[in-house]
């Protein structure tokens, strides 16, 4: 096993003696490939890790930003809140007018009798002893594999890939499965179950096995009373009688799932999108040219970067609720691809007109056992001596 791994690495060819010898020829530079392949390995694996702690890092980066947004807008708004007091009640040559200390006046008493109360609700022992009480339910089902707080944050947003990426690998598995069941004769309408927006109790043609019959080399065949076989010779052999897999009756695709968090980490990421939006527009009124001007430094930054702040705050509630309302069409279609589905398996396990081709079908299909007579050659033995032994069987049968 280690010779043939070294000459599948080293790119070596394989030669074959009179004597019926293998013979493996090796480059001369085979130290070379096999230095080079091991830095190429060595490289694909650090990058592979590499990439994994960036993807991490990409995952907790929204949560990380939305907390940061948080809190500068919740500075910034507080500052600006202080300096306006403060500098209110100075003198009124500061004020310069009444509309001004009004307007000044104004602001304060929003933040303090509207803004305060609702801030921190999150934060309340009340809603924590609602948020671990999710958990709690959670963990009492299934608690492994469970999200941290900011991966949950990136769950909400951008949910958590295809949960149908391996269908069609599972499509075929179930496909060749059937025809094997079948000792490799089959009906077009045996499939139909495992394929997409198909009706076989409308379907005129069987068109829709073609693909079948190119990936695993199948022909049809016309019976004597009309009706069509499909052969598949390559699945009807095998190296020993095998049983009937147990497969399902049609194939069912998964649902799209909107997150993998818990309902009380679904909570809290709605919950800081809501302050996020709100601190966002609260601090957008704030920020006139004049408050800019006049306190400059850390307020001009905030100004400067505004912009980015508003975007990602209606972004980040933006984004779930076309993601929602885009699962929700999606996952209605899929749900009538496996109501389909299931009605084709239904129609295949009650119709007689169909169960009387199965068994007609059934009966064609052989199921052909290799044994130790039907083998040519074998890696037990010697090339050589397996010849001598074919020669002196045949004679003996003469």
């Amino acid at each position: 096993r280690e010779l043939l791994k070294l000459a599948a690495d080293s790119q070596a060819n394989l030669q074959v003696a009179e004597t019926g010898d293998i013979v493996y020829v090796f480059p001369q530079n085979f130290r070379t490939i096999l230095r080079n392949k091991y830095w190429r390995l060595r490289w694909e694996k650090w990058l592979k890790k590499a990439w994994d702690i960036i993807f991490y890092l990409i995952r907790i980066s929204f949560g990380i930003i939305l907390i940061t947004s948080i809190i500068i807008m919740l500075i910034a708004i507080a500052v600006i809140i202080i300096g306006i007091s403060s500098g209110g009640g100075r003198d009124n040559e500061n004020r310069r007018n009444g509309e001004t200390a009004n307007w000044a006046g104004g602001v304060w008493s929003l933040p303090r009798i509207w803004i305060m109360p609702d801030f921190f609700w999150i934060f309340t022992g009340e809603y924590e002893e609602r948020f671990y009480e999710k958990r709690r339910e959670i963990e009492s089902g299934s608690g492994s594999g469970r999200l941290n707080f900011l991966e949950s944050i990136y769950s909400f947003l951008f949910g958590d890939g295809n949960p149908n990426k391996d269908l069609e690998e599972k499509r075929w598995q179930y496909i060749a499965a059937v025809i094997r069941n079948n000792n490799g004769a089959i009906i077009a309408e045996q499939i139909a179950p495992y394929l997409d927006n198909i009706d076989i109790s409308k379907e005129t043609s069987e068109d829709y096995i073609l693909p079948v019959l190119i990936r695993f080399n199948g022909y049809p065949e016309v019976s004597e009373t009309g009706e069509i076989i499909y052969y598949f010779p390559e699945l009807q052999v095998t190296a020993s009688e095998r049983e009937k897999m147990e497969i399902p009756p049609y194939l069912r695709e998964n649902l799209w799932q909107f997150s993998m968090a818990t309902s009380g980490q679904k909570m809290a990421a709605i919950g800081l999108g809501g302050v996020n939006i709100i601190l966002a527009l609260m601090l957008g009124s704030l920020l006139t040219p004049g408050v800019v001007e006049q306190m400059g430094g850390f307020i001009a930054f905030v100004n400067s970067i505004y912009g980015i702040l508003l975007t990602y705050a209606i972004g980040y509630l933006a984004i779930p609720l076309i993601r929602y309302l885009w699962l929700q069409r999606r996952n209605r279609k899929i749900t009538q691809r496996n109501q389909q589905r299931e009605r084709q398996a239904y129609l295949l396990n009650t119709s007689s007109r169909l169960q009387q081709k199965i068994l007609y079908a059934r009966n064609y299909g052989q199921q052909k056992i290799l044994t130790a007579g039907d083998m040519v050659y074998s890696t037990e033995k010697d090339i050589l001596e397996q010849t001598i032994e074919k020669l002196d069987g045949n004679g003996e049968e003469s």
